[in-house]
């Protein structure tokens, strides 16, 4: 028969586990944090494309580049909210600057994780902080809906609480939302409750706690091309200008939109009927 004091320390190991060894660090640039268990996986090779193909955004671009290079010597930096328009490089912005900072020989490292993850982030942080590295960290996409929770979690990276938030850790997060939640749902909260500022100022006040606010806007024409010619130089696609221009612009037709993923899956299409292949 097992012993009662043995099922009783095997009960409490169920219901409080043994916190996650942190990996080593030494092994990859990237990581992923997962949960279920919570822990974090390396990532051989980062899916990206250089910072000299993100046309358009250049401001943004310098902005992201100065902020990053910062906390990556160590000097005070902001947590950074990449908002507007979908396919305009948001994400691609961030993992193009962590690139260009580590090219610069700055040990930069950085984690990705998902917005249905971050009731674990508390855990994620306590393994970062201890750590010999500095880490940025990243969330995709991240917005809420009404009766999301989650952004109470958000609160640990972007305030830290009363241990404040690691000095090793700084946050990035892309959204196509301004203040992170439908307006519809900014409204409703207004007009509904006794004092309306009070009843959304904690969940429209979130985004006011990235200090670099950083817009992304539906691209022009002439921003959608210069684009594609940036794309086809740097895979050495050679097509007649005007051949070119006729393609892309009957692409972005029938798509009902320009924007820099667009032009990629443009150039993507181009490159496979002309027989380039894309590392």
């Amino acid at each position: 028969m097992t012993d009662p004091l043995e099922r009783i320390a095997a009960a409490l190991e169920r219901m409080s586990p043994t916190p996650p060894a942190a990996p080593d660090f030494d092994v990859a640039d990237a990581f992923l944090w997962h949960t279920a268990p919570n822990r974090l996986d390396a990532v051989a090779q980062v899916a990206r494309v250089g910072l000299e193909l993100l046309v358009g955004v250049d401001r943004s671009r310098d902005t992201l580049l100065a902020n990053t290079l910062q906390f990556a010597q160590g000097l005070p930096a902001n947590n950074a909210l990449l908002w507007g328009a979908r396919g305009m490089g948001k994400s691609s912005l961030v993992k193009a600057v962590h690139a260009e900072v580590r090219a610069r020989g700055l040990d930069l490292k950085i984690v990705e994780l998902q917005r249905e993850d971050l009731p674990s982030v508390a855990q994620l942080l306590d393994m970062l902080r201890p750590a010999p590295y500095r880490f940025l960290l990243f969330c995709d996409d991240l917005s809420f809906s009404h009766d999301d929770q989650h952004y109470k979690s958000l609160k640990a990276v972007l305030d830290g609480g009363i241990a404040g938030r690691p000095e090793n850790v700084l946050f990035y997060a892309t959204s196509n939302r301004r203040h992170l939640m439908p307006r519809d749902m900014i409204e409703n909260e207004r007009g509904s409750a006794i004092n309306p500022s009070e009843a959304t100022e904690e969940k429209v006040s979130l985004s006011d706690r990235f200090g670099l606010w950083l817009g992304f806007h539906p691209c022009s024409q002439d921003e959608y091309l210069a684009m594609i010619d940036g794309y086809c130089a740097a895979l050495g696609i050679a097509l007649p200008a005007d051949t070119l221009r006729a393609e892309a612009i009957e692409w972005q037709a029938t798509r009902g939109a320009r924007s820099g993923r667009v032009a990629w899956q443009f150039v993507t299409d181009l490159a496979g009927r002309h027989g380039v292949a894309i590392a």
